[in-house]
């Protein structure tokens, strides 16, 4: 027991009103503090944006290039990402515990690239999440698709077990190969998930009126990667989708797969946290590139 303390209190500011500062993430100042604590860990407070580092694409493509060995070619990069989104068997065998930022959960999955990606379901407890303390879970939702309807339910199950243990829900919006990736099906997508309660959500760029998809999602939105792109065009794309309005992007090939992750992972961060134009971002990724050349001949 402390010892009691018996100065009498004087100092109460009662000139100063108490501050009452508004969350700095789109759509989320009325959720618990748990679950805002957790944002904090995915998005920066002071950009308000995110570098997320994904790596889970194993869990229905195997080890695909660049993720043959995650200690080798991905935990070298952790350091520099604000996030990273994994499955529970990577977290569990390959990332260290000392890694202290946020970790999204991929939390959905079932069929292999030989099957209809569509059929998914929920793969984890929200024990489980609890359990390796993650930031967010990740679904897969399939608007348009096969399995539309369960896949939009396996999102809103989500949303309920992890509003119950404040744990953030990130819907991931899959376009099928005979769906169009236009505005129109972005916004209806989007839209779709942050109604159905979303705490954010991944979808991809697109060229035209990409503004209008960020507006109209009342939560906040990153976009995907995708499919590797030479460095100067994936820089692009990053800068492109963060001055027109989304918190971030989540990008796996694009850095895994380039010529020096490292420097590539970086350029991205200065895009996004910095606003640094693509032509600046290039000039740096060359510049790291060589410096991390010249540190292995040395």
């Amino acid at each position: 027991m402390a010892d009691a303390d018996t100065t009498e209190a004087k100092n109460y500011a009662t000139s100063v009103p108490m501050q009452n500062v508004p969350f700095f993430l789109k759509g989320s100042n009325n959720l618990d503090w748990g679950m805002k604590n957790r944002l904090a860990q995915i998005f920066d407070p002071t950009s308000g944006r995110t570098v997320m580092l994904a790596f889970d694409h194993g869990y229905f493509l195997g080890p695909t290039s660049g993720l043959e060995r995650i200690d080798l070619n991905i935990v070298p990069l952790i350091e520099y990402a604000d996030t990273l989104m994994l499955t529970r068997g990577i977290l569990r065998t390959t990332i260290p515990p000392t890694y202290t930022r946020g970790i999204v959960l991929r939390a959905s999955g079932g069929p292999s690239i030989l099957k209809e990606l569509s059929d998914e379901e929920i793969a984890v407890s929200i024990d489980e999440a609890v359990r390796l303390n993650v930031a967010a879970m990740a679904v897969q939702v399939f608007i348009g698709g096969e399995h539309e309807t369960r896949s939009v339910h396996n999102m809103t199950r989500l949303v309920d077990m992890g509003n119950r243990h404040g744990i953030a829900t990130l819907a991931v919006t899959a376009v099928g190969k005979e769906m169009v990736r236009d505005a129109q099906y972005m916004r209806l997508a989007t839209r779709m998930c942050a109604e159905l309660g979303a705490t954010y959500v991944k979808t991809y760029y697109v060229d035209e009126d990409f503004d209008t998809v960020t507006a109209s999602c009342p939560v906040p939105i990153v976009i995907a990667g995708g499919k590797k792109l030479p460095e100067p065009e994936a820089l692009q794309l990053a800068y492109n989708a963060v001055q027109q309005g989304a918190a971030g992007v989540d990008m796996g090939r694009n850095i895994f797969q380039s010529k020096a992750p490292a420097a590539m992972i970086q350029a991205v961060r200065a895009v996004v946290h910095e606003n640094l134009s693509p032509t600046q971002a290039y000039d740096l990724y060359l510049a790291l590139k060589e410096s991390d050349k010249q540190s292995v001949e040395n």
